[in-house]
């Protein structure tokens, strides 16, 4: 049986059983439970998560404005005050403009 016609049938079956009262209906625990499991299968492919960060990196990337702003911004935002305000203490790029 190929595939589609397999997945055909099943959604017939739980229509099925939703419109009897006999479906299994999952409480928020068990959900959260189901989704915890899923994820921590799916993050032991390294190699999955490796293209899936990838993708990320060259979606974000291809935005122009994006990235352009992350430049403007430097380490304004790293979670250190390393980097931030250099405009204002005159270290910034131009900071021979700034001494006029």
């Amino acid at each position: 049986m190929d595939q589609e016609k397999q997945r055909q049938i099943a959604s017939q079956g739980g229509k099925a059983a939703h419109e009897k009262g006999t479906a299994h209906e999952f409480t928020p625990e068990e959900a959260r439970e189901a989704g915890r499991k899923g994820g921590q299968a799916v993050s032991r492919n390294r190699d999955h998560m490796a293209n899936i960060g990838r993708k990320g990196g060259e979606a974000v990337s291809r935005d122009r404005e994006h990235m352009a702003n992350i430049g403007r911004k430097g380490g304004e935002s790293s979670g250190t005050n390393e980097g931030a305000n250099r405009s204002e203490r005159g270290e910034g790029r131009n900071s021979d403009a700034n001494e006029e």
